[in-house]
């Protein structure tokens, strides 16, 4: 510790204190002296702020000055909910998480149903998914993936902490059929958990499956935004 320069510390802790999203160590590293051990000083402040009511949390590949996860319950209260998601958009961007990087045909056929204009916006403007370059295949369509932004928002360090099936199910989210769909395609579902997809009337009428790719078949979003789909068609 006696290593450390404090003028260093007292920077870092300025530049994170000030910044209103969590910033990546290449960040950070830009806005420090060239000498600085940024390691070093990131280990110390953390060390600082442990058991105070404001952390230093590494989250994904970013670090930010967060709510010590003990007083959640007593800040929940002071959560102003600006907007609720649409269901459209909570099943794309659990997609996303579980499936990245994954394309927007991708996201369709697991669906099976067409994203209606503005969903991928919805969850761009949030600042929770980012394309993560493209799929080398006919086209080159754009995949996206999950940002720090998403871990951060919903309290996770890293993709390896979101809820596997044993979880979901407990918690009541794998009933339906677009949320078993999410598993099938990655093969995480067995027999016990091939229940009945129940009918849905704002995506799918009549008693059929949808079809692959859900050519014929919209989804209504009132969401008007342009779709950052690249030009890409959808599924077929």
């Amino acid at each position: 510790m006696s290593d450390i320069n404090r003028d260093h510390l007292r920077l870092l802790e300025a530049v994170l204190f000030a910044s209103e999203a969590a910033m990546t160590e290449r960040v950070l590293a830009n806005r420090l002296p060239d000498d600085a051990d940024l390691k070093a000083l990131l280990k110390e402040l953390q060390d600082q702020y442990a058991g105070r009511g404001v952390n230093l949390v590494h989250v994904g590949g970013s670090w930010a000055f967060r709510t010590a996860e003990d007083l959640a319950a007593q800040m929940t209260k002071h959560i102003e909910i600006t907007r609720k998601l649409s269901r459209a958009a909570i099943e794309t961007l659990a997609i996303v998480a579980y499936h990245q990087p994954i394309t927007r045909a991708e996201i369709e056929e697991i669906r099976g149903v067409s994203l209606s204009k503005g969903t991928m916006d919805i969850l761009l403007e949030e600042g929770w998914i980012k394309p993560r370059g493209r799929k080398d295949a006919p086209g080159r369509p754009l995949t996206w993936g999950t940002t720090d932004g998403f871990l951060d928002h919903f309290g996770l360090e890293n993709l390896r902490d979101l809820p596997g099936i044993k979880e979901l199910k407990a918690m009541g989210l794998l009933e339906s059929g677009p949320a078993l769909n999410v598993y099938r395609s990655s093969g995480e579902l067995g027999e016990d958990g091939a229940a009945e997809d129940e009918d849905e009337s704002d995506e799918v009428t009549g008693d059929q499956a949808p079809p692959p790719g859900g050519a014929d078949i919209t989804e209504d979003d009132s969401e008007e935004a342009l779709d950052p789909d690249d030009g890409l068609q959808s599924a077929g």
